[in-house]
């Protein structure tokens, strides 16, 4: 299986993963700890970034602040407006130790907003690179289609989209139609093959996890 993070793959077990972003990382995230880790072969001090769906307790948005220049961060759920919402969703997610964390994180550079995918708040081109860990699983196609094209619009011409999705939730090959269809192509080498070693949940009745390095072309 190849190494490099910028093959696109499922991940499998004995890839690098780390134990804890800003805070440790629940056992119950069975594939966080690779995900993260993989993302921080993409986060550069000098880089505007999106963390996309960022979700309320998840601590990439807090990692990323730490790390590149700018870094704003989505979600539906409108706690995400609200620090106080936020902290109270750390502890009951996480605990009281994982608040004590994220407090510790500076965020001048951080800036949060509510918003939908398929209509992001931000301007053409806004973005160096665009994270969507595990999110799009959660879409229906037809949000999946507008997301992907509003990852299109919002990230610049020498960008990257860094996205893991939970297979068989997603199709495969309908998702990577519509990834080309919207203008973007692999960064590098693709391996669509799910291989026997690959991370692995029994929950939700089994699941993989899949990883996407992507730069954008025209349309």
């Amino acid at each position: 299986m190849p190494t490099h993070p910028y093959v696109s793959r499922f991940f499998v077990k004995s890839d690098a993963r780390r134990e804890q972003l800003v805070y440790q990382l629940p056992e119950a995230w069975w594939s966080r700890p690779y995900e993260y880790e993989w993302c921080t072969h993409f986060i550069s001090p000098h880089d505007v970034v999106l963390d996309a769906a960022c979700g309320i307790s998840h601590p990439l948005k807090f990692y990323l602040a730490g790390q590149s220049a700018e870094v704003y961060a989505c979600d539906l759920d409108a706690r995400i407006l609200s620090r106080e919402a936020i902290l109270q969703n750390v502890a009951e997610d996480i605990g009281a130790e994982a608040v004590r964390q994220v407090e510790a994180v500076p965020v001048p550079r951080l800036h949060l907003a509510q918003a939908n995918l398929s209509k992001l708040p931000y301007e053409d081109e806004s973005f160096d690179t665009i994270f969507c860990i595990s999110v799009l699983e959660h879409l229906s196609v037809q949000d999946t289609v507008l997301a992907v094209r509003e990852f299109h619009r919002t990230l610049n011409g020498e960008g990257l989209l860094i996205l893991t999705f939970d297979y068989p939730t997603v199709n495969l090959p309908q998702m990577n139609e519509i990834l080309l269809q919207a203008g973007f192509r692999y960064w590098g080498e693709t391996d669509f093959n799910l291989p026997p070693d690959a991370v692995h949940t029994e929950q939700w009745g089994g699941l993989n996890c899949f990883r996407a390095v992507l730069k954008k072309v025209e349309v």
